[in-house]
């Protein structure tokens, strides 16, 4: 899609939420941001909403951090810089006190309308404000362009949800011209979600992804109010002209583990929801300079090996294996996520006497597992979920909704039963 005669890419600022906790994805937020957490073995969840916004010639982004923000910024820095003569940029706007007001942002509105003072900078005429921790595609021009011939002030992206899932998001009602008429949160009443009206057997979804006329979003920040979904947008559908943009292509919050596990194994299948492979949007991250994985006498089905990987003589099943990822002989990994290492091991930097090199050692089996980055796993180390809670803190590791996660820099000595 182009842009057309109503609206340029100049008109536009995007502003993408990056500062959450993610609470529900620990351990994997336990050192990093949530939008900072790796995705498909190369790309970090980050990447996704700001491929999204250059595939549709939107080039003034603003990322607006607080939490754990150390390697989302550098992972920033090192993959987005633009061209000298280019007006475009990615900026991060962090948490910062000034005087009258000493808290961090309190909610998505919060930070937002701590930030005003930064947007108006820019000349524009509309917001896009999109949530830094999905998975999804999304041409912002047809969605931008949706929101200009509506006249509405504000436009709301929604996604068709089961009833049975519905009690997980706000749920809109939405009359056949698009005009939102009424907002509940989380309805798990069957008889509530019945008089709720949108796409044919399916209700729409709240995806968290927002347009806002430049005036409107100033004075729908105007108070007090800190969050968009649960306090902004519920305020104008009764106030102001609130609209859907229905979107019907691939969409997934990243809010647990059981749902980044399970987005991530995905793209094993032959034929994924979500495409990588699609050469008219690529999606976007830091260029690395690596060699081409090597693979030494393997057994390998239906799994993604990134780049810069050494995989010997190892059984790899339904698995994900991200970038310098070293694998023994011997090894045996099973429907697992092993995010692979930020630099090549050497005996130098070992952290204590007798742990192993990063990567996975001899005769290892692992099995429904997440292996964070720079892992070291020595030999003849078994790990599985199985006969274990469903939620479960253990010595080095940790089980969550059925998964066993080993932590980022974990050393798990050679023999270790988890």
């Amino acid at each position: 899609m182009s842009w057309d005669a109503t609206l340029r890419p100049q008109d536009v600022l995007a502003v993408i939420m990056g500062g959450g906790a993610g609470t529900r994805l620990f351990p994997l937020t336990k050192d990093r941001a949530k939008p900072a957490v790796p995705l498909a073995g190369k790309y970090r969840l980050v990447d996704i909403p700001i491929s999204n916004c250059l595939n549709s010639d939107l080039r003034r982004i603003f990322l607006l951090t607080q939490f754990n923000s150390g390697s989302l910024h550098r992972h920033i820095q090192e993959s987005y810089r633009f061209d000298t003569f280019s007006a475009g940029f990615v900026e991060i706007l962090a948490a910062e006190q000034r005087p009258g007001r000493t808290d961090w942002y309190q909610g998505t509105a919060d930070a937002v309308r701590q930030n005003l003072i930064h947007l108006n900078s820019y000349p524009h005429r509309l917001v896009l404000i999109l949530s830094g921790d999905q998975l999804f595609r999304l041409d912002c021009r047809a969605l931008l362009q949706r929101h200009v011939a509506s006249g509405a002030a504000v436009t709301v992206a929604t996604t068709p949800v089961r009833a049975e899932v519905a009690g997980a998001f706000g749920i809109m009602e939405v009359e056949e011209s698009g005009r939102i008429t009424r907002f509940v949160e989380k309805p798990k009443d069957p008889a509530v979600q019945a008089t709720l009206r949108g796409y044919p057997d399916a209700l729409p979804a709240s995806m968290g992804i927002y347009v806002f006329d430049r005036d409107m979003l100033a004075d729908a920040l105007a108070g007090s109010e800190v969050d968009f979904g649960k306090h902004v947008i519920p305020r104008l559908i009764q106030t102001g002209r609130v609209h859907a943009f229905p979107h019907e292509g691939y969409w997934e919050d990243i809010g647990t583990i059981r749902a980044f596990y399970d987005a991530n194994l995905e793209l094993c299948e032959p034929l994924p929801r979500f495409n990588f492979y699609d050469s008219s949007a690529p999606i976007f991250t830091h260029a690395r300079y690596l060699p081409a994985t090597k693979i030494i006498k393997c057994q390998i089905e239906r799994s993604v090996i990134a780049d810069g990987c050494i995989i010997n003589d190892a059984l790899i099943d339904h698995s994900l294996l991200g970038i310098r990822s070293r694998i023994q002989a011997g090894a045996t990994i099973r429907d697992s996520l092993i995010m692979g290492q930020d630099y090549y091991d050497s005996p130098e930097r070992v952290p204590v006497p007798g742990a192993p090199m990063m990567g996975i050692g001899h005769g290892t089996w692992i099995e429904r597992t997440i292996v964070d980055k720079n892992a070291r796993i020595g030999d003849e180390v078994r790990i599985t979920p199985y006969d274990k809670p469903a939620y479960l803190d253990g010595p080095n590791y940790y089980v969550r909704d059925g998964i066993v996660i080993i932590p980022k820099n974990a050393v798990v000595m050679s023999g270790t039963v988890i």
